[in-house]
This record gives structure tokens, sequence and C-alpha cells, in this order.
């Protein structure tokens, strides 16, 4: 079996472990590794795509993507271009018992901010060098701004993904720092790490939005025993009349963090 060119770090098998097992599904790991590929790098792929990044031929991977695709794992991308990640995977993660705590105690919460606020609000939590987005409450307004389920950003380029990294440990920090950013990113990640610090010392986030022009992310962590297990964020909207101002809507959102995580009781 061809190996995998994705570092063990991000979910490929290393040459020792390879030697090690004693059982192997080589179909099994085809699979995963195009799960995997797709996960991590969060745009559409081509089967030849694929292929080329996992250095294998496509005819070896051909049957695996038309078996993820009937079984609803992966999907063509809206313009055609490859396949993408569908919420299969997704769903089956939210049906885990600390997933459903936390959104059994945030989604009730969510609603009253949002309808207090007068502006949409999301949930995240960390999946790897990712975020992702497990729940979010619309605008109760006529005009709003809200991310799709299952939606996943970096957490270098994510509002959220400043509080999430920036109040860990620093045991935590190391183990998060190689999956952040490439290789050729140097300046982008001592950027960030910068960010991170300032963030984490005034606990919250406020910052127009580097994806969607005229939106400002207020972004607030979720702890629970020690370290934040969850982001809420609010994508403000200036809009007349205006509900509720950002500096008011930052209140509003930290007592909500502050009210889930007390709630939660450390999960």
């Amino acid at each position: 079996m061809a190996k995998s060119v994705i570092p063990p770090e991000k979910g490929g098998v290393s040459s020792h472990d390879d030697a090690e097992r004693k059982y192997r599904a080589p179909a099994l790991e085809k699979g995963l590794d195009i799960l995997e590929l797709l996960a991590k790098d969060g745009v559409p792929m081509t089967t030849s795509q694929i292929a080329s990044r996992l250095g294998r031929s496509v005819s070896e991977l051909f049957r695996m993507v038309l078996t993820l695709e009937y079984r609803g794992y992966i999907a063509q991308s809206d313009d055609g271009e490859g396949y993408e990640l569908t919420n299969h995977l997704f769903a089956l993660g939210m049906a885990q018992a600390p997933t459903r705590t936390l959104l059994d105690v945030a989604l009730p919460i969510m609603k009253e901010l949002a309808h207090s606020v007068g502006q949409s609000c999301h949930l995240v939590v960390p999946s790897g060098g990712q975020v992702v987005v497990v729940a979010r409450i619309e605008s109760p307004r006529d005009l709003g701004f809200a991310v799709r389920l299952g939606y996943r950003r970096r957490v270098i380029d994510a509002a959220s993904g400043l509080l999430l990294y920036g109040m860990r440990s620093e045991a935590e920090k190391a183990a998060w720092r190689p999956q952040l950013a490439g290789p050729d990113e140097a300046k982008r990640l001592e950027q960030f790490l910068k960010e991170a610090e300032e963030a984490a010392a005034q606990g919250y986030v406020c910052r127009p939005s580097d994806f969607v022009d005229g939106v400002t992310d207020l972004a607030s962590p979720v702890f629970g025993r020690e370290e934040p297990i969850a982001g809420l964020i609010v994508p403000f909207i200036q809009s007349k009349p205006l509900p509720c101002p950002v500096e008011e809507v930052i209140d509003r959102l930290q007592a909500a963090t502050a009210k889930i995580g007390s709630q939660l009781g450390g999960l």
C-alpha cells in the first residue's frame, strides 16, 4: 500500500506505525485519508487532486470516492469543481454526549442573547487546526448575518481562534501551534500569536470581519474546567435603527458565555 503524504500529526500513519501494526484495513485507510485531507484543506478537490496529495493513483481512489459520495460523507461542490465534506460526519460528532450537553445548555442562552441584541449568533468548537460551527441562532429582525452549521475555518483565520488559542495553557498552545499555519506562513503565525495574546488579556474580541465587509466580529470564550472549550460569536451588523450599541452587545455576549460556562459546571 502506498503511504499517505499527510504528516502523522495531521492524521497520517508513520512508517514506524505501519511496521508495528498487526491488523490493517487498506480500503478503510484510503477512505479515512480522503476524509482527513478534505477536512484539513477545507476546499473542494477533484479526484486527481486528492490522489496527487495522497501519493496514490486515481484508479486506486476512484471507487472509494464514489462510495464516500454514495454514503453521504462527501458531495460535489456547488460549482462542480470538486468534492467537499458534507455535514454527515459533523452530525455524527454532534451525537456525542459532551457536545449535546454543551448545546443543551447553550441554545436557550443564545436565543435569549439574539433577541436581546437584535443580532444573530453562533457557537464554535475547536477541531484540530480549525473551528467548526455547532449551533446558531438567527437574528429576530428582518436583517441579519448567519453562518451555516458545520462551517469550518482555520483557527488562525477566525476571531474566536484568538481566544481559543490565547487563553489556553502554555502546554496546550505548544501542542496546537504546529497545526495553526503552513511552513510558508511564518509572518502570519507571528501576527496571530501577538493578536491572540492581546485578545486573551482583553477577554473578548471586537474587530472588523476580514471575511465579510460591513460585519464586526464579536467573540467571547466559553470555559470548561480550566480552558475555553467553545467560542460564542455575534457577527454585528450596523443597521438603522440599531437595537443595541456594540458596547452593550459585548457586555451581553460576555454575560451569555459566563452563564453557559457556569451551567456546564466545568464540562
